[in-house]
């Protein structure tokens, strides 16, 4: 371990000697600590990130000026569609994707990195639970969807097959994520078969470029964002794990997607037969304004355009059929195959360029006194998944339904939108939808036969609670020997047990 000495002059060649003004008063065991986690800092890499994160944050917002003139929509042979497309093609999609898991072939990726902090808890967001009736988290969800698609694959062809779960933490959800899947049996999967491995940390900075401390003895660290994804790759050789098991295609998705369709059959074939090397999965935006990121062409190639860096004029634009001209909304679900990722982490990767996060970073004041903000006070500087698509030498979008694919859970209670209580609506709605449609009726209270109510506004229950495990539908499917010409008193909670009573 370098000395104090040592670590001392690394730090003042990065101008950022301030971090150890504490460390004379530290014990010997948290000085240590210090010193250890200064002394893994590159000094040139520490001034150059404190330099860039004050610039960044000094640069005014908004968009570029020249941004209109060189945006474009993505051309229609670039864009699929799961509900325009015809049935047939969607079959062939959907049978190419269970073909490829069948061989072993798919892959999932999990960015679980960030902290819940606008959530309000202290935990991996995976582990949250919005209030189900089977009370399962996040975790819980996704574990069964990896099951329940593995299973139908294996049903088609005549296989046993595997889909890797590979698990982006960070050095504040790495420990808890391990100890809650270890709690839980994995889920019942193959503990072989969930990788989980760290991104990198950066630290924090103030407005006037100085790097944080978040304790006397311990650097405010944040980690790297989900574009770290790229870095983490290779530091861990993940790619050369996904080459031994034989993986050539990867969804990447983020955790906080309650509705998320891991390994989507359907994503994966239309991705493969496109020959595409990346691919994002789109919902088409519910108002102009909406604040999501939009897929697009910069300078011809695709990209996401922040909604804070496209202007009214611009987001308000229709193409001749009366859309939104930029209508095709990001939400962080990506196909990529293995040798992109590859190119990536090998070549493109340090030609990503970080985006400035001004957060609540809690700190110690110059008396050593611990400091939890009331408002924005610090920098992280993060860099973002999908900033590689302009490396792509085939990209496609998949627009899917929003109310099928996409229901993030970002926010705390009091929040208006993506909160708890909208998640699990979101959920319980889809599946009410479900077992109308595979032939359920349900019942109040009383015994009378409940209307059937198979549109229902975004911000309304659905009249029946109905929730369908994952290990029985992964996407609707298959519901009707037990649903249909049945009449259920609400809450139905319909678990494989439950299943297979009704089926005897």
């Amino acid at each position: 371990m370098a000395s104090e000495r040592e670590v001392r002059a690394r730090l003042q060649r990065a101008g950022q000697e301030h971090l150890l003004r504490f460390c004379a008063e530290l014990p010997p065991g948290p000085r240590a600590a210090l010193l250890a986690e200064l002394g893994a800092l590159e000094p040139e890499a520490l001034r150059e990130h404190c330099r860039r994160a004050a610039a960044a944050c000094a640069h005014p917002p908004g968009p570029p000026p020249d941004l209109a003139a060189r945006l474009r929509p993505l051309p229609p042979e670039c864009v699929g569609s799961a509900s325009r497309c015809d049935p047939e093609m969607r079959r062939l999609w959907e049978e190419e994707g269970f073909r490829q898991i069948s061989l072993n072939k798919v892959a999932v990726l999990l960015l679980a990195g960030g902290q819940g902090t606008r959530l309000g808890v202290t935990y991996p967001k995976g582990m949250y639970q919005v209030g189900l009736p089977s009370g399962k988290t996040l975790y819980q969800l996704q574990a069964e969807r990896i099951r329940r698609v593995e299973q139908l694959a294996g049903q088609r062809h005549g296989t046993r097959c595997n889909v890797p779960w590979y698990i982006m933490t960070s050095e504040f959800t790495l420990g808890p994520t391990a100890k809650f899947f270890r709690e839980h049996d994995f889920f019942h999967l193959d503990p072989s078969n969930v990788i989980m491995f760290e991104q990198h940390m950066l630290p924090a900075v103030t407005f006037d470029g100085k790097a944080m401390l978040e304790q006397k003895d311990k650097v405010a660290m944040a980690p790297d964002g989900n574009g770290g994804l790229y870095c983490a790759l290779a530091d861990h050789q993940i790619l050369e794990d996904m080459e031994r098991r034989g993986v050539e295609f990867v969804h990447v998705y983020c955790v906080d997607n309650i509705l998320v369709r891991l390994a989507d059959p359907v994503f994966i074939g239309f991705c493969v037969l496109r020959g595409a090397d990346c691919g994002a999965k789109v919902v088409e935006k519910a108002y102009p304004e909406e604040p999501v990121g939009v897929v697009c062409q910069v300078d011809g190639v695709p990209q996401v355009v922040e909604y804070s860096e496209i202007s009214p004029e611009t987001a308000q634009l229709r193409g001749s059929d009366g859309s939104l001209l930029y209508g095709l909304g990001n939400i962080c679900n990506h196909f990529f195959t293995r040798d992109f990722l590859r190119m990536v982490s090998s070549e493109f990767e340090p030609l990503l360029k970080p985006h400035v996060a001004v957060k609540k970073v809690p700190y110690v004041d110059e008396e050593g006194n611990p400091v939890k903000p009331i408002k924005p006070n610090g920098i992280k500087m993060e860099k973002f998944v999908f900033d590689v698509f302009r490396f792509a030498k085939s990209f496609v979008a998949f627009e899917v339904s929003r109310e099928e694919e996409f229901s993030p859970l970002k926010n705390a209670a009091s929040a208006a939108r993506d909160n708890p209580a909208t998640t699990r609506r979101a959920l319980l709605r889809q599946h009410y939808h479900w077992a109308l449609q595979a032939g359920a009726c349900f019942l109040d209270a009383g015994g009378a036969r409940l209307p059937e109510l198979p549109s229902l506004p975004g911000n309304r229950e659905p009249p029946a609670i109905c929730e369908i495990s994952p290990l029985v539908s992964y996407s609707g499917e298959g519901l009707e020997p037990y649903l249909q010409g049945r009449e259920f008193r609400s809450p139905l909670i319909l678990d494989e047990n439950q299943a297979s009573a009704l089926q005897l």
